[in-house]
């Protein structure tokens, strides 16, 4: 494969070839599908950093101790006072830029030409769509492992300008860990299940997001069949476990190469939004032409995409997983 290169894409960075385009590689973004992807789904923000929660506990529970007579007088009044979560939008932006005379040449071929035609017929509708699928993995990254900061203008001297950054929900999730220190075990997930639903966790939708050593760590824990059972056919071998259930729920299980390796995600969907702060009379991610400085064609895709996850208490993870 030839590398991806900064710049304009010209006659001489971008060669033709002839044979079948495939796209290498794990691209596909489950947890930016299932919670409703970057088009305006979700929930639309009124400003760079919007609230995600605002969460209230109540004291811990004891026994009364108040006699007839200290009844006569009201005990003092205590107020449950709400805090408020925050997370903010980002920007995700790239550029395409063809020269006229990449894009007038499509006949010029290089490496071997012997059989079949050149695949693309179009560079720029071509170089587009690859953008576009590039920020789709940057968003799906960024939802599951992005580390939060809250723009600054920079002070001077050579402190450096911040930029608004993203707080994934792997990220997020510091109350509900359960830190395996070797391999995925049962246990290590029935801990986890019982420390969430301790929290108070609804699991109205809940899903399991790991790679795929912890996806088929999963399908070999929960894919023993009971002593006597006979398998469904006797010619077709294999499990591919994609629900788990639990003595609180029944729990998707869902592979994601996004998710870090030695890390499983437990996430409820039911309060999982993407959220996106619109460009008035633009949208939420979008592609405008820029402004032409020669002979060739230039634009970009813009959009400013954050998280919504309620709260963090209604997920959990497992960290430190091997083997």
């Amino acid at each position: 494969n030839m590398p991806n290169v900064n710049g304009v894409a010209t006659t001489f960075n971008l060669p033709n070839y002839v044979g079948e385009m495939y796209l290498v590689g794990n691209y596909r973004t489950p947890f930016l599908t299932m919670v409703g992807g970057v088009s305006g789904g979700g929930k639309v923000a009124k400003g760079w950093e919007y609230p995600i929660s605002l969460e209230e506990s109540l004291e811990t529970p004891a026994q009364p101790d108040i006699t007839e007579t200290a009844s006569l007088t009201a005990p003092d009044p205590k107020t449950f006072v709400p805090t408020q979560k925050t997370n903010v939008c980002q920007i995700f932006q790239r550029s395409v830029s063809i020269s006229y005379a990449r894009m007038s040449d499509n006949a010029t071929l290089s490496g071997l030409s012997l059989l079949g035609t050149n695949p693309i017929s179009d560079p720029v509708e071509h170089q587009k769509m690859r953008t576009l699928e590039q920020i789709a993995v940057d968003v799906e990254h960024t939802m599951l492992n992005g580390t939060y900061q809250r723009a600054a203008a920079a002070s001077g001297g050579s402190t450096p300008e911040k930029s608004n950054k993203m707080r994934g929900i792997i990220t997020a999730v510091t109350q509900n860990v359960v830190a395996a220190g070797g391999a995925l075990t049962k246990a290590h997930i029935n801990e986890l299940v019982a420390k969430m639903a301790d929290a108070g966790a609804p699991f109205k939708t809940p899903v399991i997001f790991g790679n795929s050593a912890v996806k088929q760590a999963i399908t070999n824990i929960y894919g023993v069949l009971p002593v006597g059972a006979v398998p469904q056919s006797r010619t077709v071998g294999g499990l591919n476990i994609t629900t788990i259930v639990t003595d609180f729920a029944e729990i998707g299980v869902v592979y994601d190469r996004y998710v870090p390796a030695g890390t499983l995600l437990l996430a409820d969907l039911a309060f999982i939004n993407p959220v996106s702060l619109a460009v008035p009379g633009k949208g939420h991610m979008f592609y405008e032409p820029l402004a032409k400085t020669g002979a060739g064609e230039k634009g970009q895709f813009y959009g400013q995409i954050g998280l919504a996850y309620g709260p963090e208490v209604y997920h959990g993870k497992i960290t430190g997983i091997t083997g």
